[in-house]
């Protein structure tokens, strides 16, 4: 990490500004080879410059104001150097070819990030939340982004390590090194278990409130599934309350899937409504039917509509069975017409609609907002865990506290299972980061853009 790098850190198009970063021991040297205006080798730290770019022709191709931020108080921890330029596809793209032109490395993406990481600026969980933030796109989700930054999560987990390690871990390893001392606390099995037990409720609490951090982060993916000609297009599109999806009365119009977004209770909604099930000869329906099943196993919600006019059929009855184990809304649409479908084995989460207005689709709404406690969630703790890599560690951790705990009771004695439970240790070491394998922080760090 010795390179100096750089990279846009601006969305690149037509804007009023542009910012080219640059972290390493050679920012402030380099990029006053290429700027005209106050020396910045003297200037004072966290001070912006104004000045032009120049070239080695001493052309001016911008004016900017350069902020200078000297180590070790910026983001990284390095020297950091921002070019402030004007805004624009070939401006910025001619500053930055300036900038490395100095002899300074074009950034890898998330190379910035890594370095505030591994520079311990910040942890693995904080650097996971910088991009989960860029990417928010509810309220929700924002402030669970903050929250994490702020170190709440960290926090936690440090303090659950900490009860690991100077509760258990530290006094079973004096007990076994210095036997002869009568001043020392004698860790007995007992006093190893009640620790284990207090650590395994807060691990429980953590991984359970993690489906709400997921709900937060990634929004709810809501599929509307139905056979051909039951209003399935009507209703997504009062849902978005545009015509995303084209009607007709004729089956088989929808034929792949079409897409849209709204926000209930600060939850994103990512709601998808699928091809028409039944059976067809129409090589490109079929597709559009094989896709709505793949879709069905995909989804945190299946709405499944019904004519409420007609009697369920054979295909009414294979959607029932394909959703059976599946979070379901049931909506019998069409209910200003006479009623001729059994309700009977439909379940009690049952909303009505219409064709000719828009009952029902607040009371759809509100069912959501009950099934995942969505009113509970804008009130709660936001300092959950919300990626797969972080819920799978925990479970790790807790699946071997368990163990654990059930060998309490045998033969084994405390220093083999101190093994397992140092193993639980560093599992939630690699949570924050304080344990990690170099492939994995590549891989990490590869979602983020250049300039983060």
């Amino acid at each position: 990490m010795k390179e100096t790098i750089a990279a846009i850190s601006t969305a690149l198009g037509v804007g009023a500004i542009s910012i080219i970063r640059i972290s390493g021991p050679e920012s402030i040297e380099k990029v006053n080879t290429i700027f005209k205006g106050k020396d910045l080798n003297t200037a004072e730290s966290h001070t912006i410059n104004y000045g032009y770019i120049i070239d080695k022709n001493s052309e001016v191709i911008d004016e900017v104001l350069i902020s200078i931020m000297k180590a070790p108080k910026t983001f990284t921890t390095e020297d950091i150097v921002e070019i402030n330029c004007h805004g624009g596809i070939a401006t910025t793209k001619k500053v930055l070819e300036l900038v490395l032109s100095t002899g300074i490395k074009l950034a890898e993406e998330g190379e910035f990030t890594k370095r505030a990481f591994l520079n311990g600026r910040i942890d693995l969980l904080k650097a996971e939340s910088i991009m989960d933030l860029i990417n928010s796109k509810s309220e929700n989700s924002r402030k669970q982004a903050i929250e994490i930054l702020n170190g709440s999560l960290s926090r936690k987990i440090s303090s659950l390590r900490f009860q690991i390690l100077e509760k258990i871990i530290t006094v079973i390893e004096v007990n076994i090194d210095y036997p002869e001392y009568d001043d020392i606390e004698i860790m007995t099995k007992e006093k190893v278990k009640n620790e284990l037990i207090s650590i395994k409720k807060q691990l429980e609490k953590i991984i359970q409130e993690s489906e709400n951090g997921k709900i937060l982060k990634n929004g709810i993916n809501t599929v509307i599934i139905g056979r051909p000609n039951v209003g399935k297009s009507s209703i997504l599109n009062r849902l978005l309350d545009e015509e995303k999806a084209i009607v007709t009365d004729i089956e088989g119009t929808t034929r792949d899937i079409v897409e849209g977004n709204i926000t209930i209770s600060g939850v994103e909604l990512n709601i998808f409504d699928t091809a028409g099930i039944r059976k067809t000869q129409d090589i490109v329906e079929q597709i559009g039917v094989n896709k709505s099943f793949e879709y069905i196993d995909k989804a945190d919600l299946i709405i499944s509509v019904f004519n409420n006019n007609e009697e369920l059929n054979a295909e009414d009855l294979e959607i029932l069975d394909k959703i059976k184990e599946k979070n379901k809304i049931i909506v019998i649409n069409k209910a200003d017409l006479k009623q001729k479908i059994n309700l009977d084995n439909l379940g009690n989460n049952i909303v009505f609609t219409d064709t000719i207005s828009d009952n029902g689709i607040e009371q759809l709404k509100e069912r959501i907002v009950s099934m995942f406690n969505l009113d509970k969630l804008e009130k709660s703790d936001y300092s959950y865990l919300n990626n797969a890599r972080q819920i799978s560690l925990a479970k790790e951790a807790y699946e071997i506290i368990i163990g654990v705990e059930n060998q309490i009771d045998s033969e084994i004695p405390l220093d083999m299972l101190e093994i397992d439970i140092k193993n639980a240790w560093e599992v939630l070491g690699k949570i924050i980061g304080e344990t990690y394998e170099e492939e994995l922080l590549d891989q990490l760090f590869k979602q983020f853009c250049l300039g983060k």
